[in-house]
């Protein structure tokens, strides 16, 4: 082997360089404060001052010395500890001297420290332990009498909204828990609005898993982001509650008590709210929509979409206890309330067609109530010391009562099109019940598991709809060419019942390597009777309707199997695997007769997951998952819907299943010594053969729609947000930035043309707190948008910028006094379609 003179000066100035960047090193010794003796085995770190990141790790000799060598330029921070002293740190700057000694470092006995003697340090706020993000309470400012949702907003990637909505790291929070218990079922604001924020001891934040998933260990794709609330030991047992009510101009008025008796594991709580303001009793989850009666026991629909006047009245009662040395135990809940809501809504549309654009002006008065009961509770007990049995049972009456009347003005160009008004009237009462059993054994392998889950459901709906249309269709020169009246009487009975079963095995295939086999059969019965009558001469609705009238009985029985394999070593964890269900699918048409249609079909769920934890404070994550789509039973039954005459809907029985992807990245990382919180989560999704609108409007501005598979095209959605917090140690501030960022693709025939339309949006936002201890508490959030929507049939695009922001302010006065405010604000600037700002 040769070698010149210039390589071996390259290698020897390398060296040098690499020496010269890395020579730097420390040294000292851990000696007891009292007994001057040394602390052998001491545990010296040194970490990055900036990112807290571990640098170099060594341990103390027999004479409680040591030296750490091998550390480049820079600012650090020493660690010493030893088991039953006091931690010691210590900021160093490594630059002109190549070696820092600390001489001796004395290290108290805890037990020794005068009482007399504050330690101030900085409290850990974040852990992360595997997949839980777990805050500590004690790190926080907390104000006497304030409420656990006034200490989730002082979370790092915690925010919650004027209505009690909460997000954690742009994903909204699907369920609270109190001490790992559901706390009046399905309502989490009697969590975070109702129990006083000084009780608490840590708020863990986490994916919750299913049941199945929960027992083995391994992920079967079911996940709820959560929130639990635990309680502090000393605040387990008592009575606490609380009184609240206000008016306001306008005839405003909102007022609830709550009273809760905690007794070491058992709890008793009771709530009643009355309100006209849409914010006392409502739970976040549906605030977004007002129900008719559709939805299943496992969902609240006393609420409003922020439209009209809502006066609401609700109550509860709430029980759990665990007993027999935590072997059994029981959460059982009763809610009842209504909702009467009236109001007005005026909306304007722009319905793009080769050639043209039609408008519509339309306004919509209403008047809806719901009344709505429920219990549900659920009894587990520990059979052994490998076996649990839980069972779970609800049920629920809702009845719901709706006056609406329409008025639609359509135009094209400016030229009167056509002239709709209409109301339309529905009386519905729905009875459900809910029951599930699951059974879980722990087989004598470790590892090696058995579990049974099986469930019940029975719906019945019973519905008395009318309604009354007058349409008037205007030709070229504004005079009516010609009307439609429509007075029509349909009733509705929809049975519905449903059996689920499912039997899951686990097998360990080595250290590292796990299996879950799962077979289930489900059975599906639903009959549709929905025929629809004219009057008579006599005035009777009983001149049935044969072209809108149906009787429909479905039978769908579905076999799955499905497999999934894990592997958890070291830092990573692996789950991939897939479940295919056979179909048979059985509609008949009681009314008209003829051949039963059938189909059969394979759905397919493949998935897959890889996380990499760094540390406990920092992870990655990987997610696919994908699924089959069936046609609804809506688009499938040929049965022409004429509720809106302007909008007619029929069904095709020719449709096909789609097949959805999505892939998901995401990443968090936490510093604990300098409050730092990163992250961001980037989704991509697509469908194939999708169902899409197909949708023909003639020159009167009618429209007929009906869905259809599309093959030569597949629309996809890509998205992303992220977010940066920090500490600010000067002002003691905390900031932060988030950023969002959601595209999709649609399609849809419009009179034979498939139209391409692209909505994207753009939106940051800046976060600003302070909280100083008895004088003030600042919260702003505030950012810009920017909304992109545009369609391939017409140029005209709704593209345009908008504002948000959500700002609380609370100031101390004298004598326990305090005033407060609440101030949101959104702003959409005018756009092309629409002209006015909002």
């Amino acid at each position: 082997m040769k070698f010149t003179i210039s390589s071996i000066t390259l290698v020897l100035l390398f060296s040098l360089g690499v020496s010269a960047q890395s020579s730097y090193s420390i040294k000292g010794s851990a000696i007891d404060t009292t007994e001057k003796k040394p602390l052998q085995n001491a545990t010296i770190m040194v970490v990055n001052a900036k990112d807290s990141i571990l640098r170099k790790f060594t341990r103390a000799t027999a004479d409680g010395s040591f030296t750490v060598n091998g550390l480049a330029k820079g600012r650090y921070l020493l660690l010493v500890s030893y088991p039953g002293y006091a931690g010691y740190s210590e900021d160093l700057t490594l630059d002109a001297q190549p070696e820092h000694d600390f001489g001796k470092i004395s290290m108290a006995l805890k037990s020794r420290l005068l009482q007399d003697v504050i330690i101030k340090g900085e409290v850990t706020k974040i852990k992360m332990k595997g997949d839980t993000t777990e805050f500590n309470a004690k790190a926080y400012v907390i104000q006497p009498n304030s409420k656990v949702e006034d200490l989730l907003k002082q979370l790092s990637g915690m925010e919650v909204d004027k209505d009690g909505k909460i997000t954690f790291q742009g994903q909204t929070v699907e369920k609270v828990l109190l001490d790992g218990e559901e706390f009046f079922g399905d309502d989490p604001t009697l969590i975070t609005k109702n129990i006083r924020g000084d009780m608490v001891d840590k708020v863990q934040v986490y994916d919750k898993k299913s049941d199945q998933a929960a027992f083995t260990g391994i992920d079967d794709g079911v996940k709820i982001k959560t929130v639990n609330i635990k309680l502090k030991e000393d605040k387990k047992n008592g009575y606490f509650g609380k009184v609240d009510a206000g008016i306001g101009t306008g005839g405003y008025y909102q007022g609830e008590a709550l009273f809760n008796k905690f007794k070491a594991k058992e709890k008793y709580a009771g709530y009643l709210t009355t309100a006209n303001d849409g914010r006392s009793g409502l739970n976040w989850e549906d605030n977004q929509k007002y129900t008719d009666g559709s939805s299943d026991a496992g969902g609240d629909v006393l609420s409003y979409n922020y439209q009209g006047l809502p006066v609401s009245k609700l109550g509860g009662a709430h029980y759990d206890n665990k007993w027999d040395n935590d072997k059994q135990s029981i959460n059982a809940n009763y809610k009842a309330g209504s909702l009467d809501v009236v109001g007005t809504i005026n909306t304007l549309t722009q319905n793009n067609l080769p050639g043209s654009v039609n408008n519509s002006d339309a306004t919509q008065t209403f008047d809806k109530s719901v009344f709505r009961e429920k219990l549900d509770f659920t009894y587990q007990i520990k059979l052994d010391t490998t076996s649990n049995l839980k069972i779970a049972a609800d049920g629920a009456y809702r009845h719901t009562k709706n006056f609406t009347s329409y008025l639609t003005i359509g135009s094209r160009n400016d030229s009167l099109i056509n002239r709709n008004a209409r109301t339309t009237s529905n009386d519905a009462d729905q009875h459900i019940m809910n029951a599930s059993v699951f059974y879980t054994k722990k087989l004598k392998k470790k590892g090696r598991t058995i579990s049974v889950l099986a469930s019940q459901l029975i719906d019945h709906t019973h519905g008395d709809f009318y309604t009354n249309s007058e349409a008037d269709f205007y030709d070229a020169t504004g005079a009516v060419s010609s009307t439609q009246l429509i007075n029509q009487y349909k009733p509705s009975d929809n049975k519905h019942t449903a059996f689920n079963s499912n039997i899951t095995y686990t097998e360990p295939l080595s250290k590292y390597w796990s299996a879950i086999f799962n077979y289930g059969i489900n059975v599906d019965d639903a009959i549709s009777d929905k025929p629809s009558f004219n009057k008579s001469a006599a005035g009777d609705y009983n001149v049935r309707v044969d072209s809108l009238s149906s009787d429909y009985d479905l039978k769908q029985v579905s076999n799955q199997l499905g497999a999934m394999f894990n592997l958890t070593k070291d830092k990573s964890t692996l789950n991939f695997g897939t479940r295919a269900s056979n179909v048979t699918f059985k509609q008949t048409d009681e009314y008209a007769g003829g051949s039963p249609y059938k189909r059969q079909f394979i759905n397919w769920i493949p998935q897959a997951m890889y996380v990499y934890r760094f540390s406990k404070q920092e992870s990655v994550r990987l997610n696919y998952d994908g699924n089959t789509i069936q046609p609804s039973i809506t688009q499938i039954q040929p049965l022409k819907v004429n509720t809106d005459p302007l909008y007619v809907t029929i069904g095709n029985a020719n449709l096909k299943p789609s097949f959805h992807n999505n892939i998901q990245i995401a990443y968090n990382g936490y510093r604990v010594l300098t409050d730092q919180n990163i992250y961001f989560n980037v989704a991509f999704g697509n469908t194939y053969n999708p169902i899409i609108n197909n949708t023909v409007t003639d020159k009167t501005g009618k429209t007929t729609s009906q869905a259809a598979n599309l093959t030569n095209k597949t629309p996809y959605n890509i998205g992303g947000y992220g977010g940066f917090e920090r500490k600010i140690k000067g002002p003691d501030i905390s900031v932060g930035f988030s950023g969002n960022y959601f595209s999709t693709i649609s399609y849809n025939y419009t009179n034979g043309v498939l139209n391409t339309t692209n909505s994207t949006n753009y939106s940051g936002r800046l976060s600003i707190s302070k909280y100083e201890n008895k004088k003030y508490d600042l919260y702003f959030i505030f950012g810009p948008s920017y909304t992109i929507n545009e369609s391939s049939l017409q140029k005209i695009n709704s593209n345009g910028p908008g504002f948000s922001s959500s700002n609380y302010i609370n100031v101390y006065l004298p004598g326990k006094f305090q005033i407060s405010t609440d101030i949101f604000y959104t702003y959409k600037a005018k756009t092309a379609s629409f002209d006015n700002d909002f």
